[in-house]
This record gives C-alpha cells, structure tokens and sequence, in this order.
C-alpha cells in the first residue's frame, strides 16, 4: 500500500482570491513505513507575499523569485504522487490550491476520494481535543523542536510520523502480532520445553482386539 504524506504553504487562505502555492513537500510510505524518498519544491507564486503569510512560514518574494513557477514541476509532481492515497492535514485546504494551480495548466484535479484527512481522524480519536499538528505531536511524543517556522517538507515528515501513531503506532495490529519465527499463540521469549516423544506403537491388547474386528468382516476389500 503506497501513501503519499503531503504539505504544502501558500500566500494565503483562499486560492479563488489569487493566493498561490509556494512550497510543496512529500514523504512517501509503503505498508505504512517511511521509504526515505521525498519530493520537495519551492515555488515562485508570480506574486507578492502578504507578511501574514510570511510570518507563518518564512518564505519571501525575494526568495522565491529564484525558484520554478507551479507549471515547470507540475509533471514531477503528479508522477511522484502517482496514483497512491494522500495523507493530508486539513485535506481540503491543500487540495484547493494544489487543483487550482492544476486547473490553470487544464490538468484533471486531484480527488478528495483519494485523500485521507488526519485532522477529521484525530478528531475522532480524540474527540474535544485539539488537533493541530504541534499538539499531535506533543501528544504522542514528537520531537518538533526544529518547527519555529512552517514549512512543507518538514511538516510532511512529523505528520508521517503523527499519521503512523493515529493508525496504531509503528507496528500496526501489535495486539495481534506474533513474535517473527514464532508459531501463532507462543509466547516471545519464553523458553520452550521439548517434551520426549510419546509411543504411538500398539500394545498386544489393542492388536488382538484389532485381529478380532478385522475377522468379523466379510469379504474386505484386501482380500478381492
């Protein structure tokens, strides 16, 4: 099972007033294990940056001038993600800007059918409580401390590792796992005992008793 754990920041909150993607970052799982590979890519919105937007995640015009326009990667993109499920934060959010930069280039949108949000799961599993990606991860013991700013690739990386907690952890079904080599019901670790091997030979009771049925059949099969 491929997975695509994906953020992005942007200019803005809305793509319909103009606000354009400036940073997209993607970690990839398999069977819900981190690959290594990633995909990264600043981008250059064609546009000022509002200073709301640039107090969230640092990034300046001036910096990113220097960087691809969206439809200059856009090919890199879509075969990274592929056809894999895309584990969002917030899914319609990053899904808005990410079709609205598709639908300039009058490339077919990414399916919300195929995005799981982790912010509607945390929700469920956490009712009431908050469900930022900071308090996930100080909720389950992850090192965050390098997060003074947003940023898409590194968000990607903690909401992989936030992602695999709310899914069971980093060993999924632990409940129901047998120790690697061990049979089914046997205890890890525990020392196994071999008994001695029982006699299955038959006694000379049991092969008289044997003699006295077989003689009471009449015309066995052996026999014709």
């Amino acid at each position: 099972m491929r997975e695509i754990v994906l953020d992005t920041e942007t200019t803005g909150l809305d793509p319909a007033a103009g606000h354009r993607v400036v940073e997209i970052g993607c970690v990839e799982l398999v069977n819900l294990l981190a690959t290594g590979r990633t995909w990264h890519q600043y981008l250059n919105p064609q546009r000022d940056m509002p200073d709301e937007a640039f107090k969230v995640h640092g990034l300046s015009s001036d910096f990113l001038k220097d960087h691809p326009t969206f439809d200059r990667v856009a090919g890199d993109f879509l075969d990274f993600v592929g056809d894999a499920r895309l584990i969002i934060h917030n899914a319609q959010f990053d899904l808005g800007f990410l079709n609205a930069e598709l639908d300039r280039l009058g490339r077919p949108p990414l399916s919300s059918d195929r995005a799981l949000d982790t912010v509607r799961l945390a929700r469920r599993r956490f009712p009431g409580a908050q469900a930022n990606l900071d308090a996930l991860c100080r909720r389950f013991g992850i090192d965050n401390t390098d997060r003074t700013l947003h940023g898409a690739l590194l968000d990607a990386e903690l909401l992989a590792e936030v992602y695999l907690e709310l899914t069971g952890g980093r060993q999924p079904g632990l409940g129901l796992a047998t120790a690697a080599g061990a049979a089914p019901g046997v205890s890890a670790g525990r020392p196994q005992v071999a008994r001695p091997p029982r006699p299955h030979a038959p006694g000379a009771e049991e092969l008289a008793a044997h003699r006295a049925f077989l003689g009471r059949l009449v015309a066995p099969l052996w026999e014709t």
